[in-house]
């Protein structure tokens, strides 16, 4: 009876080992009697104990494989060392498992030799600015090569090239080079901008002062003229004022000759006398009756 439970126990837990719960993004390759028999995918499964056996579990993410840097020649016979990222994905467990030994393996040897195939047919400049060039190609050959293994190669990139030293030198001294050269050239364009505002800054300020300068002219020549207008109405007003007191032109000559009297009493070592005071007793012999004739009036009186 014990015996008999025993042996009950044992086959259930037998049993009981052939159920198998895959994960999400996981893959289980199956054999039953040494041949390949079906892939489980992601769920409740079972594997049926001592005829079947898992012969591979699978990892169904995208891997990235960082590969040692390879020693590859150029066209122009220049040495250097390139190493490569590839990423892959398994999308196919079955070929994955039975295609080729050590897949990993197999894809940096198959890396390197598609890599020196590329830069043999590219000179060292190229090779240089021709990153993008190399990983669509190295690409489009790897994702070709490893369908028979059930894997894509979804992307390949360039990590590091390393020319030999020498050339490391030649192309720092080359670049330190070209930085030098356009500091230069920035220098001198800013120096020739700078020069160009002076210049401008200096011709606007000539152009103000001659402009401030012909507007003081403007008024000073406005402030004569109206000076000029002012003493005309003034000169005007008085003829009119003497007009209208009474004087006639005996009495105006009168007061030229008062004046030229007054010249006469100066420093003035040469008078020209018009020709209106020529006769200057009949302007006096006037006067003088224009004086009386009043004071007669008031005698009589």
């Amino acid at each position: 009876m014990e015996f008999g439970l025993i042996l009950l126990l044992v086959v259930l837990g037998i049993l009981a080992s052939g159920i198998k719960i895959i994960p999400q993004s996981k893959a289980i390759v199956v054999e039953r009697l040494g041949a390949y028999n079906r892939t489980m995918q992601t769920g409740l499964h079972y594997v049926i104990p001592v005829f079947e056996r898992v012969a591979n579990v699978v990892s169904l993410k995208e891997k990235v494989s960082d590969f040692a840097p390879q020693p590859v020649i150029t066209k122009d016979n220049v040495t250097m060392q390139i190493d490569t990222v590839v990423y892959l994905q398994i999308t196919d467990s079955k070929l994955y498992t039975y295609g080729v030994e050590n897949p990993v393996n197999a894809i940096e040897n198959l890396t390197a030799t598609t890599l020196r195939n590329i830069i043999g047919e590219l000179e060292l400049d190229e090779t240089l600015t021709s990153r993008d060039v190399i990983n669509a190609k190295m690409r489009v050959i790897l994702d070709e090569a490893t369908d028979p293994w059930g894997i894509k190669v979804n992307r390949v990139e360039v990590k590091n090239i390393l020319p030999p030293r020498d050339i490391q030198e030649a192309m720092e001294k080359q670049m330190r080079a070209e930085r030098e050269r356009r500091e230069a050239i920035l220098k001198a364009e800013g120096e020739k901008k700078a020069a160009i505002l002076i210049a401008e800054g200096e011709k606007e300020s000539a152009i103000l002062r001659a402009d401030a300068k012909r507007e003081a002219h403007i008024r000073e020549a406005e402030g004569e003229a109206t000076a000029i207008l002012k003493i005309q109405e003034a000169t005007a007003e008085g003829l009119k004022l003497l007009k209208s007191a009474g004087m006639d032109d005996a009495v105006l000559k009168y007061k030229s000759y008062e004046a030229m009297v007054k010249v006469a009493n100066g420093n003035a070592t040469k008078i020209i006398v018009p020709s209106e005071l020529q006769n200057l007793a009949t302007v006096g012999t006037t006067i003088n009756e224009m004086i009386d004739r009043p004071k007669n009036k008031s005698n009589e009186k």
